[in-house]
């Protein structure tokens, strides 16, 4: 006999098959094999003695605060662990219960229903700025076309062009002279008939400068405002643009001005789930989401949201990361400068793609998608 014992991250429903498990096996104990660790916040003390006696009836448990039982509190915070397949089944139990726990249904049948992404994408940086915090993601329109070229052939399939930085504390600038400094590039995409060989994105919030982008062959709009402007929404749905919303807490001058959240994962949610909800509205169909690392955001706040990036998936949109070579990397490494945060770019955004990214905007295009390779290839094995 010989006993392995194999990593949890495997690709489970592989090695079922592998095993010659049959098609109706494959699914009940793929299902068996995830756990989830569920926090509820704010859980009527009732519900919270219902639920913790229906997890344990199926074999999975609600880790209560002492007390709980006796109702010493009218609510409590809770964690919720349980599989797959326990979930579906709380989830059908919880309907016919009172306290909420109706609400609470609907959501563990949005969580059962997250999958991870199958593929991941690279959206390389171009900026036809000279203030932008990376000194070498700064180009002028004929260096940019053979970037671009380069970042086609190292594996980028989404092109970002900025002409205003977004760093803390940023000059604010005009929206004419923003597209004053973007329109060489857009015209030379233009002509050069780039747009065929890979999707271009648009960084701006300026309504001029996102039509004039649009109209040079642009398919994504990459909002930090993350559509604020009316007239963006009524752009991006005239052209059937695919729109990233992005999570801010204020603005690029006053966003690390002391940021702070009631609770940053629940914040950042209902945000995202409220744009989206503006933008179909509007007619847009294709949206990204992207929480906005660096964005009004701690240290902490940064490392949660990589950390618990799965939270958002129940929203039901591609996630996009942008964390390449951001303050929070010098933060926990001696004030590193930004062309020496490379290792800590690949780790961010290697962790934001274990959970559930599938867009990773980056300064080096090369380096990530070499790593993307390996860690497909690890998720075979």
């Amino acid at each position: 006999m010989i006993v392995e014992h194999l990593s949890n991250t495997i690709d489970i429903k592989k090695y079922l098959k592998d095993i010659n498990v049959d098609a109706g096996g494959i699914s009940i104990l793929g299902a068996k094999a995830k756990t989830h660790i569920i926090k509820i916040k704010d859980l009527n003390v009732g519900a919270a003695n219902i639920l913790k006696q229906d997890a344990l009836s199926i074999g999975a448990d609600l880790a209560v605060p002492r007390g709980t039982v006796l109702a010493k509190t009218p609510t409590v915070e809770c964690l919720l662990i349980a599989t797959s397949s326990q979930l579906k089944i709380l989830g059908r139990k919880e309907l016919a219960q009172p306290f909420g726990l109706k609400d609470l249904a609907h959501k563990l049948k949005e969580i059962v229903l997250v999958e991870m992404p199958k593929v991941v994408q690279v959206m390389g940086v171009i900026n036809a700025n000279d203030d932008s915090f990376y000194a070498d993601s700064r180009f002028n329109a004929e260096d940019a076309v053979l970037k671009i070229e380069s970042m086609i052939k190292e594996g980028a399939s989404i092109i970002d062009i900025g002409a205003v930085s977004s760093a803390p504390n940023a000059k604010k600038i005009s929206a004419a002279e923003e597209l004053f400094r973007v329109k060489p590039l857009l015209e030379m995409i233009q002509e050069k008939k780039l747009y065929e060989k890979v999707e271009f994105s648009i960084d701006s919030y300026e309504p001029i400068v996102i039509e004039e982008a649009l109209n040079a062959g642009f398919k994504v709009v990459n909002d930090i405002t993350g559509l604020l402007n009316d007239e963006v929404c009524k752009l991006c749905a005239k052209y059937s643009a695919t729109v990233v919303i992005m999570h801010m807490q204020g603005t690029p001058q006053t966003m690390q001005d002391k940021p702070e959240y009631t609770h940053i994962l629940d914040d950042v949610y209902l945000f995202l789930q409220e744009r989206m909800k503006k933008a179909e509205s509007y007619g847009i169909q294709n949206i990204i989401l992207d929480v906005g690392i660096g964005f009004g955001k701690t240290l902490n706040d940064n490392l949660k949201l990589i950390k618990h990036l799965e939270h958002f998936m129940s929203l039901g949109k591609p996630l996009l990361v942008g964390g390449s070579r951001k303050s929070m990397i010098a933060k926990l490494d001696n004030n590193k400068e930004a062309n020496e945060r490379l290792g800590g770019t690949l780790a961010i955004h290697l962790e934001a793609v274990r959970n559930g990214a599938s867009i990773l905007r980056v300064h080096d295009v090369a380096e990530h998608s070499q790593a993307i390779k390996l860690q497909e290839a690890l998720n075979k094995v």
